[in-house]
């Protein structure tokens, strides 16, 4: 009996060594911890990284995506903030695809810009605002993981970017295309398989795999260190939160499903369509057809001789 309690305890405190180095998802984190002014300056190392400038947060501002919904389990999760500079950043997890995502955030740019100016105010009032995403699904065709975008006004025939000069400036504009115009950051966490050597790599580290190095130096994440152990969590918001993660990979398994039924669906009208051409030509002509759209979709030899009645000498001559 003593040996089994032995056993156990073993058991509980190599358990409790794992969990104390396992750290809880910045998508959770967003939605649950990171709302709380004692844990802005996980936020403010966040962005301070990805703006490449120093952040700091001074209050976590109401909006229609901060707000819990029956979808977000598996879906967005945001958080809109005002720095000390007077900019709104909004920052926004994406964990399954979405086909009109560009037009979404675009339209949580404007409505951020509007819902922030009142009616008849002088247009100076309005704030700048910074649009950070976190994807966990590819978004078009690239080679880096991290985009930026920004409006620019770039000459139709000689290519140069305009400039406002001093005069100008002061007479015409109170601030630079720069200053006013939004920006847009796409992290594309899927796409880091880099070995981490910078801040921002660290940071891709932890958002694709929860890692946080023990001697870390950067920012956010040596406080994230602290404030978002899987550990500190009670067994209640721990059962919830693994809730949670179940439920978004039962959304992606169900996105993944879909795709690979379109695969077979496709690959069944191939078949279909070569049977058709058969019985117009000849059977044996037809079975022919069907093994040479059958080895197009990658269909095993062994399937297609089965399916077909031809040798695989003869299918492979196809």
């Amino acid at each position: 009996m003593k040996k089994e309690e032995s056993d156990l305890k073993i058991m509980e405190e190599m358990e409790r060594k794992e969990l104390q180095d396992r750290y809880i998802r910045f998508d959770w984190a967003i939605k649950r911890l990171l709302r709380q002014k004692a844990n802005f300056d996980v936020l403010d190392g966040f962005l301070t990284v990805m703006l490449n400038e120093e952040i700091k947060i001074v209050e976590i501002l109401e909006s229609e995506g901060n707000q819990e919904r029956a979808d977000d389990k598996f879906n967005r999760v945001d958080i809109k903030a005002l720095n000390s500079k007077g900019e709104i950043i909004i920052v926004e997890i994406q964990n399954t695809r979405e086909i009109n995502y560009l037009e979404r955030i675009l339209y949580g740019v404007a409505k951020a810009i509007t819902e922030h100016i009142s009616l008849g105010e002088d247009y100076d009032k309005i704030k700048k605002v910074y649009s950070i995403s976190v994807l966990y699904f590819d978004i078009g065709i690239g080679t880096d993981y991290i985009y930026h975008g920004q409006n620019h006004f770039v000459g139709v025939h000689t290519g140069d970017q305009l400039r406002v000069n001093e005069r100008e400036r002061n007479v015409l504009v109170s601030r630079l295309p720069a200053e006013i115009f939004p920006e847009y950051i796409l992290i594309r966490v899927n796409e880091f398989d880099k070995v981490a050597l910078t801040p921002l790599d660290e940071w891709m580290e932890y958002l694709k795999d929860g890692t946080i190095r023990p001697d870390t130096t950067v920012p956010g994440l040596k406080e994230a260190r602290e404030k978002l152990k899987f550990y500190s969590m009670s067994p209640g918001e721990r059962l919830v939160y693994i809730r949670h993660l179940e439920d978004i990979n039962i959304q992606n398994n169900a996105i993944y499903t879909s795709k690979l039924e379109g695969i077979a669906e496709g690959k069944a009208e191939g078949l279909a369509e070569g049977i058709a051409e058969g019985e117009a030509k000849g059977f044996a002509e037809g079975m022919r057809q069907v093994a040479v759209r059958m080895k197009e979709t990658g269909v095993d030899m062994v399937t297609i001789a089965k399916c077909t009645g031809l040798s695989e000498e003869t299918i492979r001559s196809l």
